[in-house]
């Protein structure tokens, strides 16, 4: 029997992506034996090590820990104050009027600019908190935003006669819907919180942060640290994103 289609659906996605990454890795592998210069593509064991030698250090996980703390704590800022304004927006044309400018120059303005900016006006430590926050916004405002413009305005209605209050409208219906809306921002904007918030860590280089060692590493012409410490990134956003997407996944009736 063939091996991918006995697997159940979650273990055929696992191998499916198992197998990619295998994939990757190996053309990763050819392309520095290609090359066989360490200083600009280390090879996979070599990055191994880097790992490794950085498990060993204290510094390592005290940056990690702070990273994630920051990083986060801007992803949950912009998580309530999205979807605060998304509602509000939507209720009230002219609190959209006011915030559409700035939500339009969020998204168009690249990331080094508002952390040059930033750098003038907010402390070193509390700028990667800023910047998650920042990039993170538009995300769940937006979504929120359009699931309450796709409400159905039926159900809402149907709930009005059967003399529903305006609490259990908003749990029983408007909550409801709106939950795709908000996973679907989540999802996106903790990739967007990681890379910005790792992107302002390098060019402000905090004191203790996985930023400041990645910009470290590289000045140093470390680059299988580089490698190493892109690889904790990934995994870091990558694990944060399963824990996420396990703690909205609905429960099958």
């Amino acid at each position: 029997m063939n091996t991918w289609k006995a697997a159940s659906g979650p273990a055929r996605k696992l191998m499916r992506s198992l197998t990619g990454v295998i994939f990757w890795i190996l053309v990763w592998a050819l392309i520095s034996r290609a090359l066989n210069k360490e200083l600009l593509v280390p090879s996979p064991m070599e990055t191994l090590r880097a790992l490794g030698a950085l498990f060993t250090q204290k510094a390592f996980w005290k940056a990690a820990g702070i990273s994630m703390l920051r990083i986060t704590g801007g992803f949950l800022l912009a998580a309530a104050a999205g979807c605060l304004g998304g509602i509000l927006s939507f209720r009230f044309r002219f609190f959209d009027w006011l915030f559409s400018p700035l939500l339009h120059l969020i998204r168009s303005v690249p990331v080094a600019s508002f952390i040059i900016l930033a750098l003038v006006w907010i402390q070193t430590p509390f700028l990667p908190v800023f910047i998650s926050f920042l990039m993170v916004l538009p995300v769940f405002w937006g979504n929120i935003r359009a699931g309450m413009a796709h409400l159905d305005a039926k159900e809402l209605e149907m709930g009005r006669v059967l003399g529903l209050s305006g609490a259990r409208i908003w749990r029983e219906i408007r909550l409801p819907a709106l939950r795709p809306y908000f996973k679907s921002a989540c999802i996106t904007g903790l990739g967007f919180a990681w890379k910005s918030g790792v992107a302002a860590e390098v060019i402000c280089k905090p004191k203790y942060s996985l930023g400041s060692l990645l910009q470290t590493a590289k000045v140093t012409l470390e680059t299988p640290a580089v490698f190493a410490l892109t690889v904790v990134i990934a995994l870091l956003s990558l694990g944060l994103e399963t824990i996420l997407q396990l703690a909205l996944k609905e429960e099958k009736p």
